[in-house]
Order: C-alpha cells, then sequence, then structure tokens
C-alpha cells in the first residue's frame, strides 16, 4: 500500500506520504489529537482529503478525481466501541460480517471463532458480554467481511487493563496466524510494541519517523508521549532453568536471563528492556546480582527526558540498547562515541512469542 494526503485537520495540516508493506501489523503512534485516527479515515474512504492518493495492492483507491466510496474498498474497521447490532445474537453479528463481504470467503467464520475464543459465546446477545468479549466480537465481525485491509483505530482503549490483557494475547494470534496488512492506531506504546511489525510515528499530522518497530522505539520522544525510554528487541529462547524461574535468552549470540516463559525452545520472543534498567560499567563485573551483562559499543549520546540524566545509547552487534544514567556518571565513565563497554541489565519484560 501506498498513498500521500493533505488535508486541514483543525489547528493543523494532515500532510504525509507512507508505504506499507503487504503483509504485518503497523502501528500509527503519536499522542492523542496527532492525526493518527484522521489517516486512518482518510484510508478508509470515511474522509476525503483535498489532495489524496492511494494505492493499496495495485488497485487505486484515490487519484485526482477518483474516489472509491468506502462501501467498495474491501476493509475491515474496528472502532473504539464494538457498536455491536443489539437485537442480534453474537453469531448472528459475525454472519453479518460475512454477508457484508464483496469477494469469495477466504476466512471462514469456525476460523474467526477459533482464533478469538468465541465458542462460549454465540448464543448470547451483546448486552451479556464485558468490554472485552464484545470487541472480539467486534474484530471477528471485521475479519468476515473478508478485507484486504484492516484498519483498527485504538480498539482496546474504552477498556481497563484487565481486559486489555485479555485480549491482546487474541490479536497477536490472529495478526500471526491470518497475515492480512493491519493498520493499528494507538497511543500506547506497550500495545503497539507487542503488536506491531512497523511503525510510523505521526505528530500534528506530520509522519516524523518511520521504519522496524525495533528500530523506531528508541528514537521515540519519551517525555513527549508520557512514557519511558525503552527498546524492543527480539531473541531466541536458548535454556530453561526452572530450578531458578529463569529462561536464558539468546541475543545476538549472547545469553541473557529473564524471568521464566512460557515457549518452546528455539522459539523467537520480543522482549522489552527499559532504559533505566541498564547499567554501564567499563569492564566486566563480578559478585554482581544483575546476571546480565553484555559487551556493547557507545554510539549515541542524547539528553534523557527530564533534561537532567543522559540516554546512552549502546550497540550489541545488530540490536540496540539504552541506558539512562545520570550526568555525573556519565562524566566519570568518560563516555563517548565507539567506546567499548559492558551493558548491566537488570529487568527485562516479555512482550511476544514470535515463533
Amino acid at each position: 500500500m501506498r498513498g500521500s494526503f493533505h488535508s486541514r485537520l483543525g489547528e493543523f495540516d494532515l500532510d504525509l506520504s507512507l508505504s506499507l508493506p503487504e503483509r504485518g501489523v503497523t502501528a500509527l503512534f503519536g499522542r492523542s489529537g496527532s492525526g493518527k485516527t484522521s489517516l486512518l479515515r482518510c484510508i478508509a474512504g470515511l474522509h476525503r482529503a483535498e489532495r489524496g492518493e492511494l494505492w493499496v495492492d495495485g488497485e487505486c483507491w484515490q487519484q485526482g478525481r477518483r474516489f472509491l466510496p468506502v462501501h467498495r474498498r474491501p476493509i475491515g474497521y474496528v472502532f473504539q466501541e464494538a457498536s455491536l447490532l443489539p437485537h442480534l445474537s453474537i453469531e448472528a453479528n459475525l454472519r453479518f460480517g460475512l454477508s457484508r463481504s464483496r469477494s469469495e470467503p477466504g476466512i471462514a467464520p469456525e476460523q474467526v471463532v477459533e482464533l478469538l475464543g468465541l465458542e462460549g459465546l454465540l448464543g448470547r446477545m451483546p448486552e451479556r458480554l464485558s468490554g472485552g468479549e464484545r470487541q472480539r466480537v467486534a474484530i471477528g465481525r471485521a475479519l468476515l467481511s473478508q478485507p484486504r485491509l484492516l484498519l483498527m483505530d485504538e480498539p482496546l482503549s474504552a477498556l481497563d487493563s484487565e481486559g486489555k490483557q485479555q485480549i491482546l494475547p487474541y490479536l497477536q494470534n490472529l495478526t500471526r496466524q491470518l497475515g492480512i496488512p493491519t493498520l493499528y492506531v494507538s497511543h500506547s506504546l506497550e500495545e503497539v510494541s507487542r503488536l506491531a511489525d512497523r511503525m510510523l510515528y505521526i505528530e500534528q499530522g506530520q509522519l516524523l519517523d518511520q521504519g522496524a518497530l525495533v528500530e523506531v522505539v528508541p528514537r521515540l520522544p519519551a517525555g513527549k508521549l508520557g512514557g519511558e525510554e525503552s527498546v524492543v528487541v527480539e531473541a531466541r529462547l536458548l535454556a530453561q532453568d526452572p530450578g531458578h524461574g529463569l529462561s536464558y535468552l539468546d541475543l545476538e549470540g549472547y545469553r541473557l536471563s529473564v524471568n521464566q516463559v512460557d515457549a518452546e525452545l528455539r522459539q523467537r520472543v520480543r522482549v522489552r528492556i527499559p532504559a533505566r534498567d541498564v547499567a554501564i560499567s567499563l569492564r566486566p563485573i563480578e559478585g554482581s546480582s544483575m546476571l546480565n551483562g553484555l559487551p556493547a559499543t557507545v554510539c549515541g549520546l542524547r539528553d534523557g527526558a527530564d533534561g537532567i540524566r543522559v540516554l546512552v545509547e549502546l550497540r550489541v552487534r545488530n540490536s540496540l540498547l539504552l541506558a539512562k544514567i545520570t550526568r555525573k556518571s556519565f562524566e566519570l565513565l568518560g563516555l563517548r562515541e565507539g567506546l567499548g563497554v559492558y551493558a548491566q541489565i537488570k529487568s527485562v519484560a516479555l512482550l511476544q512469542e514470535l515463533g
């Protein structure tokens, strides 16, 4: 998919171009009001940009006077609210999605029911479901419309923390299993870090950064987004140590000890490492409670979001880490680009099993 849109949006202009792969999940990420949903509406055909162009799978949806109306675009759209048809059972709501399809069925109702864990809900009415269950049904209904493109506009924002944690594994599973290109709007770094392959970072209607998730996340201005500096890296499960409640991961040929994860040996996993949990030493440390000390090279230096600490970018072969240290520590260590150091990693959070 490739496109460009130029449109006035209140106090700022939506003015960006994008090119996305045919598979995988791309996160549209940024603060509330940055233009993420407006971009999604342009792609869906719900808003016609004053100047725009959009090609999907070789088909022109918008260019010059040509504008394919929303009902003719093979998309599935999941809104913040489930908006199920209240007079229909869950099974009937799902079949309503199938009835809207303009193409031959490629995704069977039975497959959607299994992927989203809807087996015990089919005979119920919408008012008898929890918020997370209703949203799973809304996602299933969108999938059964046989979309060539799935658009998800902050689908978890209306759920509480427990509801989000319940639905995220289903989203991870279906995006891997079905392979439908997906655009996922969110301002939650945790969500997109668990789900997305690529990220577009949008601010004031402008595309400020884009690329693979693991490359863009370390560059995000965490202070502006209300989060903390961190990185997302991919590793592979080497071994389990149930006696100590640990798992050992292979990160760029080095062993990384983490709290025990439920995954198969050699399986790829995605983990998040907060910058505040990475310390730096000039030589290997012995007799420390921190089990992870990886050789690294300083490849970048910048001020932290608080303006007091320093963010140190560390390259471990092909992976990037961040360390957030005091300015005094930075001066005492004499850090500079190209210097070889050791990254002492305290905490690692499992995000996703990649297969």
